[in-house]
Order: structure tokens, then sequence, then C-alpha cells
């Protein structure tokens, strides 16, 4: 089988990562997951926005409406992160930029996620 490389490549020994594909369904099962999430989460604040705040809260208080939004959240930040990864990897070229940044887009995502399921409980429990 012929080497498709270019001779620098050969040289430096680069190739593929062999981890873009992965990245590359992570992203589309990300985006293909938060079309319902989004669709539902859209229907459910107009149908409720109208009723006020205890009935939102009361919406909130449910356990499935919980779940679903807490995965809503955890989707659309691991979502996020993926696509900042990639454009991170494609326009910063300093490898220390690129792990910190990295690095931070993670702890971002994690720390919202966390933030954001506090206050789903909090609004839920009237904490």
């Amino acid at each position: 089988m012929a080497d498709l490389r270019s001779p620098v490549a050969r040289v430096r020994g680069l190739g593929s990562a062999r981890d873009g594909t992965h990245h590359w369904w992570l992203q589309r099962v990300t985006a293909v997951a938060l079309v319902p999430l989004v669709i539902w989460f859209a229907v459910s604040l107009l149908r409720f926005a109208p009723e006020g705040q205890a009935a939102v809260r009361a919406w909130i208080a449910s356990p499935v409406t919980m779940v679903m939004l807490i995965l809503a959240i955890a989707v659309g930040l691991w979502h996020a992160a993926l696509g900042v990864q990639v454009v991170v990897e494609d326009y910063v070229h300093a490898k220390g930029w690129r792990i910190g940044l990295d690095m931070a887009m993670k702890f971002i995502a994690v720390i919202g996620s966390l933030a954001a399921i506090v206050a789903i409980f909090r609004i839920a429990f009237g904490g």
C-alpha cells in the first residue's frame, strides 16, 4: 500500500492521531441529541411562561423535567466544549496555549454543568 504522507511528514513521523473520527462522531451525536432537547425546552417554556413563576417552579420540580433539564445542559455544554476544542486546535498554534485553553474549556463546562444542576435543585426544592 502506498504511503500518502508527504516526504516531510514521513521524516517527522507525523500522521493521523487516529482520534479525529471519534471526535467528529461525538460532535454529531451531541448535535442530534440536542435537537429534541432544545425543542422540548422551547415548547415547555412557551407553555409554562404565561402561567407564572409558581407554575414554572412546579414544572421544574417534576423528576422527568429535572432529568431532561440536566441532560440538555450537560449535552449542550459537552457539544460546546467539543466545538471550542476544534477551533482551538485549528487556530492556536502554540502547544502550551492549546493545552491551557483545552483544559480551561473543559473546566468551564464541568463547573457550568454543576452550577446548573445546583440551580435546578434549588429551584425545584425551594432552597
